[in-house]
């Protein structure tokens, strides 16, 4: 049996254009082979997540419309298994249907509705009960979709109804170490209930999810005998032998393991690609400090769109440096990107001269410091309306956790590619990309951080060291850690009391802040829906 792990991008809502990469992938399949089995991700129809288009009502037409036409279109003599939305007998379900010769042959209803992390389709959907087992080609082929494969009983319940292969169709979003996870778990059911299993994934950025392929054909004894690419699309064989020793797979070349940075640059650019094409941006902007932050942004903007679709913008005032000025400019010229500086002087003090009423006998404070990135942000979003481009921004999860960002200022703009990384991770991915090739200043790189917008401002003047930061927030927002239990890590109590609280009170920020891409098992977004108005306090 020649079996084609179809890992393809789709876009939520487009029914006719999913359908048409389902015949066209179908179709290059029956010139290589005749008779191939072509599976394609879960609900592969709809995209995934279609989150509350499921609601509508028109929606169940316009699938039953794509299957008629799949019927219709598809080679008669392949084997299609995809995924799709379906509504029977008045209830909605998360379905994978076995196409052949014209008809749906057999249809399978996932038995595990995930409702955690970014997962909500108890929402959604009605749970199926029961296995689905077909013949195809003399095996006994068992489907299960994505979460079924996360818990013992519907594997199971597929080798018991005499399943000698598992197809398991997914739509399974990246974070840092998912590839490992996945591989590790299939492989305990894959032993455990001696069956061959087939993993496919969906891949492409959908908001702030980045679905990563890596599509696998996985032998009973647990090893991996094929692998897909990584963050990209693909039509990947393998060949099921079913001997009678082992159910297991013709070994071909599989692609390398990715090490963690370089699966966390693919999933931003990936992310950052998708959002822009996805939406119909012609082009993005940014501000260019000169700084780590918006440097970084630009070097995965570039490698996600190119150079031609990139703008990046100085906006310098009386506390920038010149060195942030001459870096900035360098990369720019590095990278090929069009460079433009307007100072923000002029728009500073116009603001100043008409709030003088307001704010006189009062002194100057952190509002001041608000001003000018909001006078960036003004520049900004301007440049975006004149142009159609997407303004990117550039503030890291440490930042956001912990309200280090101007609302209407430097938080202005429609995509946060670093939103869910943390200033750590920031440094580690400018030494991985410049190891790539030249892109990102080291002077840049080097320098403590600064916002610059007071004289010789440092951001450890007002934060813990970004070390202690970042691991006093992963505890606390990934890991749920009360304030108590950080300190017993051995962080001292005024830092982590200080940052616990600052996160907590800065939700109404969070709520405002552009989506970004997701790359840790807890990222703002969501993953964590906390109340704004809230008596919490730190240590719970």
């Amino acid at each position: 049996m020649h079996i084609l792990m179809a890992q393809i991008n789709t876009i939520v809502g487009d029914f006719i254009g999913n359908a048409d990469q389902v015949i066209a992938a179908t179709e290059r399949a029956c010139e290589q082979q005749d008779s191939p089995v072509v599976v394609f991700p879960e609900l592969t129809l709809s995209g995934y997540p279609p989150e509350d288009l499921l609601l509508r009502p028109a929606l169940c037409q316009r699938v039953s419309d794509a299957l008629e036409r799949l019927c219709k279109d598809l080679p008669l003599g392949a084997w299609v298994i995809v995924g799709y939305p379906i509504r029977r007998d008045g209830v909605l379900y998360n379905c994978a249907g076995v196409i052949h010769q014209g008809e749906i042959q057999a249809e399978y209803r996932k038995c595990e509705l995930p409702n955690y992390q970014v997962f909500d389709e108890k929402r959604y959907f009605t749970a199926g009960t029961e296995p689905c087992v077909l013949e195809i080609q003399g095996v006994q082929v068992g489907l299960s979709i994505c979460e079924d494969i996360w818990v013992p009983g519907p594997t199971a319940a597929a080798a018991a109804a005499g399943a000698e292969l598992l197809i398991n169709l997914n739509a399974s979003p990246f974070h840092r170490g998912k590839q490992l996870q996945r591989l590790e778990l299939v492989s305990g059911r894959a032993r455990e209930n001696k069956l061959a299993v087939v993993y496919v994934n969906q891949v492409g950025g959908q908001d702030e999810l980045v679905f990563d392929g890596g599509s696998f054909a996985m032998n009973s004894d647990g090893s991996v005998a094929v692998q897909a690419p990584r963050f990209d699309t693909a039509a990947t064989w393998c060949e099921y032998l079913n001997a009678a020793s082992q159910r297991a797979f013709a070994t071909l070349v599989s692609e390398e393991p990715l090490s963690e940075l370089a699966a966390i640059w693919q999933a931003l650019v990936l992310g950052m690609r998708d959002y822009v094409n996805k939406n119909g941006f012609p082009s993005v902007v940014l501000g260019l400090s000169g700084g780590v932050d918006s440097a970084l942004t630009l070097a995965v903007a570039v490698d996600a769109l190119g150079p031609e679709r990139v703008e990046a913008v100085m906006m310098p005032f009386r506390y920038t440096s010149d060195i942030s000025i001459a870096d900035a400019a360098q990369q720019s010229s590095t990278l090929g990107v069009r460079h433009s500086v307007i100072s923000i002087e002029p728009i500073y003090e116009a603001f100043l001269a008409a709030l003088e009423d307001e704010f006189a006998g009062l002194s100057a404070d952190t509002t001041e410091e608000n001003l000018q990135a909001r006078c960036r942000g003004v520049l900004l979003m301007s440049i975006s309306n004149k142009k159609r481009s997407l303004v990117l921004t550039t503030g890291n999860k440490s930042e956001l956790a912990v309200g280090y960002s101007t609302l209407y200022g430097d938080m202005a703009g429609g995509f946060d590619v670093l939103k869910d990384v943390p200033k750590t991770l920031v440094y580690e991915l400018c030494h991985y990309r410049n190891g790539l090739g030249p892109c990102i200043p080291e002077r840049v790189i080097e320098r403590p951080p600064s916002a610059e917008l007071a004289p010789d401002q440092k951001d450890e003047d007002s934060l813990p060291p970004y070390e202690v930061l970042d691991r006093i927030l992963e505890l606390y927002v990934e890991q749920d850690y009360s304030a108590e239990a950080i300190i017993a890590e051995g962080i001292d109590r005024a830092d982590v009391e200080r940052a616990v609280r600052l996160v907590d009170i800065n939700e109404y920020k969070r709520r405002q802040a552009p989506v970004g891409v997701r790359i840790t098992q807890r990222g703002f977004g969501r993953d964590r829906r906390y109340p704004i108005t809230s008596a919490w306090r730190i240590g719970g």
